[in-house]
């Protein structure tokens, strides 16, 4: 059975975008040498699952080609309506296709995405491994990592 892999970054105070929904920030930082933990990761996954918002960010402001290229792509959405070889929109909740996926794949899954996306897995207890990068900028306010999680959870 795949694993679930939650792979983001968020500022020191918890958030991953500006409250307009910009990243930025993340392109301002110093460079430091070459960090290879995102290759391996990437190596490792062979399913993306990203919500409408991640989708259109990255299809509009981030990237003039498909960053993830090899990588099958599910966006949750009941407004994007594509279906091609590398990405499908799905409308269904988050939770019933990840376990979908988890069921079906022999390849790892990436959570792309903000908290709607991430809290209702980590509620069902769907993601199997975190990874969170801190970068060192307090943002002081903006859209944090998570929101409405239930219980604890360790």
């Amino acid at each position: 059975m795949s694993k679930v892999k939650l792979f983001i970054a968020c500022s020191l105070d918890g958030y991953i975008a500006t409250e307009d929904g910009s990243v930025s920030w993340l392109n301002d930082l110093p460079q430091f040498e070459e960090d290879a933990s995102y290759d391996e990761f990437y190596q490792s996954v062979g399913v993306l699952v990203m919500g409408s918002k991640t989708y259109l960010q990255i299809v509009d402001e981030l990237s003039e080609t498909w960053p993830y290229p090899g990588v099958k792509t599910y966006v949750l959405s009941s407004k994007i309506s594509r279906d091609d070889d590398l990405i499908t929109s799905v409308n269904m909740p988050v939770e019933t296709l990840v376990r979908k996926l988890k069921e079906e794949s022999t390849e790892d899954i990436w959570i792309v995405g903000g908290s709607h996306i991430i809290s209702p897995l980590i509620n069902h207890n769907l993601i199997d491994e975190y990874m969170i990068g801190i970068v060192p900028i307090i943002l002081g306010n903006g859209i944090p990592l998570f929101q409405s999680i239930e219980n604890p959870k360790h």
